[in-house]
């Protein structure tokens, strides 16, 4: 597999990916709506790529960066932070040198700059698969801006088309492109793209994610994809699986959560949940606990959202680190 078998959304994928799952999620909570489900649907369909091909990609990240420091500044140095962070210095230096004499353009590439309601017009009357194939190719902030253009049915209609593009050939794009051409009066050139699958890279950064990124994500997938949305809920860890760690485990997260983040997750919460916690802390921080809840009165359910989502966070730390083992599938778990 190369960098030109990827559409231009898989590549933004693969640059989450290499950037790590804390950084991903970072900049996921950042994304919008539309934009989250495009990469989203991408980075649960991307395998394993070889060193050279994630290179490659990079490459094309940090050319694209490029043509844009003209219209948006820092786009050059944000590129090559991340380059510099991803491959190391070194690696960085030597990819930045090959990018003066490889220039390699994209078939939309008129399209890369122009205003999202230019572009919403241009593809107006378009079918799906022709709307979907193109935001594939943009930048994820600039597809997002597109998407936002159209109908709520449009919208989901193309996200799911996106998510389960199976690939489409150099022709096909190159007739597209040309078509689009025609209408917009632009220059464009073809160039081929594959797609991949798996989840679990999705699965690390939601699990990383805030509580609105999450619940953006899988709500997005379960109207789109019910099954593939089920799929990544099973091999997630969510709030309601604190039932499923060992009475140490608990103890250690205890003491990593403040209570009064404790007490905000636990508002509303099962009573398998609750009891499961409050039996595992000694009767005075129990104590402790229960006033602070009942002192807290009604609560945002977004707050509640959050304090769950940072209660997760710890424990998939934990799990880093090798202190705790998380079971998915009924499986014993332990403490190291």
């Amino acid at each position: 597999m190369t960098a030109a078998m990827l559409t231009g959304t898989q590549k933004a994928a693969l640059v989450l990916i290499q950037m790590g799952r804390e950084a991903a999620s970072g900049v996921m909570q950042q994304l919008s709506e539309q934009e989250i489900e495009q990469v989203t649907a991408e980075i649960t369909r991307l395998r394993t790529v070889d060193e050279e091909t994630v290179a490659e990609v990079l490459e094309e990240f940090q050319r694209t960066a490029q043509r844009s420091l003209s219209v948006a500044s820092g786009g050059y140095s944000y590129a090559k932070r991340l380059l510099e962070e991803t491959l190391g210095r070194e690696k960085a230096a030597e990819v930045l040198e090959r990018l003066q004499s490889r220039v390699q353009v994209q078939p939309f590439e008129f399209l890369m700059h122009a205003d999202a309601r230019q572009v919403v017009s241009l593809l107006s009357g378009e079918h799906p698969q022709t709307i979907a194939l193109v935001l594939a190719h943009l930048r994820p902030e600039h597809a997002s801006a597109i998407m936002a253009g159209f109908t709520p049915e449009t919208q989901t209609i193309v996200a799911r088309r996106i998510a389960l593009m199976e690939g489409a050939s150099p022709d096909v794009v190159s007739l597209i492109a040309d078509q689009l051409k025609l209408k917009a009066t632009n220059l464009i050139t073809s160039q081929e793209l594959t797609s991949v699958g798996g989840v679990q890279p999705l699965v690390e950064i939601i699990n990383r994610a805030d509580a609105a990124t999450e619940k953006l994500i899988l709500e997005g997938l379960s109207s789109q994809d019910p099954e593939l949305a089920d799929q990544i809920r099973q091999l997630m860890f969510v709030f309601a699986d604190i039932t499923l760690l060992e009475d140490r485990a608990i103890q250690l997260v205890m003491r990593a959560v403040e209570t009064a983040t404790l007490a905000t997750a636990l508002k509303g919460a099962d009573d398998s949940v609750r009891d499961k916690i409050l039996r595992n802390m000694s009767e005075r921080a129990r104590e402790n606990l229960l006033e602070e809840i009942d002192a807290l009165g009604p609560v945002r359910i977004s707050l509640v959202e959050e304090a769950r989502s940072r209660v997760v966070q710890v424990i998939r730390g934990l799990e880093e680190r090798g202190e705790i083992m998380i079971s998915r599938d009924g499986e014993d778990e332990y403490v190291a």
